[in-house]
């Protein structure tokens, strides 16, 4: 009895000092650590919006948003202060630089170029990816987008092999045949209503399941599939704050939910790697492929431990290039095929560029024998194969064609499909005049860079493609960070001449067939869900004949 009673003293002792430290560490996340960078912000004239217990800023912004979902917009370039309400009501009320509070993450809004560029180059490696939240864990894992150091290094290697050179050469027929098949399907609409953001949410789809799982791309397509249900899950629960100490012991639906569906995908794409491990093994392939799904095989069965992938690595590695590969060339096309279908006139100019370039055939090694610009830099006599004339073609297609490079770019800086980037204060740094503390984050906003008239006058919610005739340093007055649709520096967008490729050779096909135009039930409601999206879809109407 009395050991019993002794059992149950300790028991009790234990439970009230594991408390005890919990609260202190809720104590010093929750309430200390705010205050603290509060404290240091405020008291060198950094202004905003005062930290809230928990939940930090995350309330009002939700509830900026919701109100800006339920207003309606006329037909004009000037999104900001539709899709990032909160953060264009904060610059307005405490200027260009202020603090905000994602929950408990002290967050520094910059939107000076200058300074953009200096923590994104991070010559001094003071600031680093912040720690993914739950879902996006989940969404994305530790792969190439949210990875650092030497893993980050390595895998950033392999990535650079996959996009440049002979792997993208080999991935530009999956392009042109993906396209194909969607407007094959667009022969029974002509004339008709189309919702363009899901046909080319289909169509990027394709491309990234052909380029990532070559012959397997119907697995990857199911992959796709369970990736945007963990994308739906992870925007509904952006601004939602974990409660201290109870989240430890109890799980959300949607947490449940997340877990289940990333096994599947861990499933999914482990079925895919043992399916090309068999075919090796028993003679009946010579490597694990030549797509991006083989390279991460090989890479998973490389002799140097210090450069083998693990089997994690490879799932997230997967799942990055699925995600972020998709989702932003999903949204450039859509937001281009739109302001081509409002601009008519810089729509005639680039079907005449395309039917200059290639006539009335797909981009491909025929119409590559018309260019005469690449005659003058190419032999062509001297390209052997198909695949020659392809690499040639994709190198074309990313440098000169000028009508649509101009409008590609100025689709990326009125609707860029990634809002922000940030960056977590590793240790204590000097960023211009300002000395930024640990536990604090460094938050830029692309999109206020985008729209801001001191980077790019008045005009600057006007489509206007010319403002990039002479290329991007000129229009940004040789200014980088001004225009960063795919990041800057060395974790810049590895995948960006495979975007920009897959969107031009789609406008090109497109372009070639139909004269497009605004449907009238369409409605502008561009919103920010995850990527920059359609809250009611891009109704438009596609007249064959040209």
């Amino acid at each position: 009895m009395e050991t019993m009673g002794n059992l149950l003293i300790l028991f009790t002792a234990s439970l009230c000092l594991y408390l005890f430290v919990a609260l202190l560490n809720v104590f010093y996340k929750y309430w200390w650590i705010p205050q603290r960078v509060q404290f240091i912000m405020n008291s060198q004239g950094i202004r905003g919006s005062p930290y809230e217990f928990i939940h930090g800023n995350n309330k009002e912004a939700a509830q900026m948003l919701m109100e800006a979902s339920t207003k309606p917009m006329t037909l004009t370039h000037d999104i900001f202060p539709r899709v990032m309400p909160h953060v264009y009501s904060w610059i307005n009320k405490y200027g260009k630089t202020y603090l905000s509070w994602n929950g408990i993450r002290g967050q520094l809004l910059i939107t000076d170029p200058e300074l953009v560029k200096e923590v994104l180059k991070n010559s001094d490696k003071a600031f680093r990816k912040p720690k993914t939240s739950y879902f996006f864990d989940k969404l994305i894992g530790d792969g190439l987008a949210s990875t650092e150091r030497e893993k980050w290094a390595r895998q950033r290697k392999l990535a650079n092999y996959a996009f440049h050179g002979e792997s993208l050469k080999n991935m530009t027929p999956a392009v042109v045949a993906s396209v194909e098949t969607m407007l094959e399907k667009w022969k029974s609409k002509e004339g008709k209503e189309i919702e363009v953001f899901q046909e080319f949410r289909l169509l990027t789809s394709e491309v990234i399941s052909r380029t990532a799982f070559g012959s397997s791309y119907l697995e990857g397509e199911k992959i796709f599939d369970m990736l945007m249900k963990l994308s739906v899950i992870a925007g509904r629960n952006i601004f939602k704050a974990k409660i201290p100490i109870i989240s430890k012991f109890w799980k959300s639906a949607d947490e449940i939910e997340s877990e289940r569906i990333a096994k599947m995908i861990h499933d999914s794409v482990m079925r895919i790697v043992k399916k090309r491990e068999e075919r090796v093994v028993n003679g009946e392939a010579d490597n694990f492929g030549r797509d991006f799904l083989g390279l991460l095989v090989n890479a998973y069965h490389e002799a140097d431990q210090k450069n083998r992938l693990s089997i994690q690595d490879m799932v997230d590695e997967c799942k990055t290039f699925y995600f972020a590969g998709q989702e932003t060339v999903n949204s450039l096309l859509a937001w281009a095929t739109l302001l081509l279908a409002i601009h008519t006139d810089w729509q005639d100019k680039a079907r005449a560029e395309v039917i200059e370039v290639f006539g009335n055939q797909n981009p491909d090694s025929e119409g590559m024998a018309k260019l005469k610009t690449v005659s003058k830099l190419y032999k062509f006599n001297s390209l052997k194969t198909n695949t020659d004339h392809l690499y040639c073609l994709s190198f074309w297609i990313v440098f000169f064609l000028q009508q649509i490079t101009m409008i590609i770019n100025e689709t990326l800086r009125l609707y860029p499909p990634i809002s922000g980037v940030i960056r977590e204060v590793g240790r204590e740094v000097q960023l211009g005049k300002l000395v930024l503390p640990t536990h604090s984050e460094v938050d830029m906003r692309i999109i206020a860079l985008h729209h801001d008239p001191y980077l790019w006058g008045d005009d600057v919610n006007l489509f206007k493609p010319e403002r990039f005739a002479e290329g991007i340093a000129k229009a940004t007055k040789y200014n980088a960070a001004a225009f960063m649709p795919f990041g800057l520096g060395p974790r810049s967008c590895v995948g960006l001449s495979f975007a920009i490729t897959e969107a031009k050779t789609a406008l090109s096909m497109i372009l070639q067939r139909y004269t497009v135009t605004v449907s009238p039930t369409y409605v502008h409601a561009p919103a920010h869900r995850l990527t920059l999206k359609l809250q009611h879809g891009i109704q438009l109407l596609f007249h064959a004949g040209i």
